[in-house]
């Protein structure tokens, strides 16, 4: 079972709120969710045919938090909050939100984009369920 997913008006107001917002002009935020295309069709354009109608997810806790401690040194970083969920989930269901928050666009693009690179690639494990 899914867990309950965050609210990012929350995380805003709390990012808003820490003593780093004086260096911030921008937060960025990416929700990764479950899809019905399968991984290998988008990322490879090979069409077997199947659907996905969920996906088991789960992740290294260690490894995130050395992620997470390593991106701090991205150009530009200063706010960082991290959320996977875990479990049995559906379609449409949360996978993962990152929000990033840093000097300037750039920057905040560059980081959300490798952060969410190694969490996927190094991190997740990710078994589709098709229908």
């Amino acid at each position: 079972m899914a867990l309950q997913s965050p609210s990012m008006d929350e995380w805003l107001k709390e990012a808003k709120a820490d003593p780093s917002a004086k260096e911030v002009g921008m937060y960025l935020v990416h929700n990764g969710t479950v899809r019905e295309d399968p991984k290998k069709l988008v990322r490879e354009g090979i069409d077997d045919g199947k659907k996905v109608n969920g996906m088991f997810f789960d992740y290294d806790e260690a490894g995130l938090k050395k992620a997470i401690d390593e991106a701090y040194h991205y150009p530009g970083v200063k706010y960082l909050r991290v959320w996977l969920n875990r479990g049995e989930l559906k379609l449409g269901d949360d996978i993962m939100y990152v929000l990033v928050g840093g000097d300037i666009r750039p920057n905040v693009i560059d980081a959300l984009q490798k952060l969410v690179e190694v969490i996927k690639t190094q991190l997740v494990v990710e078994n589709e369920q098709y229908k």
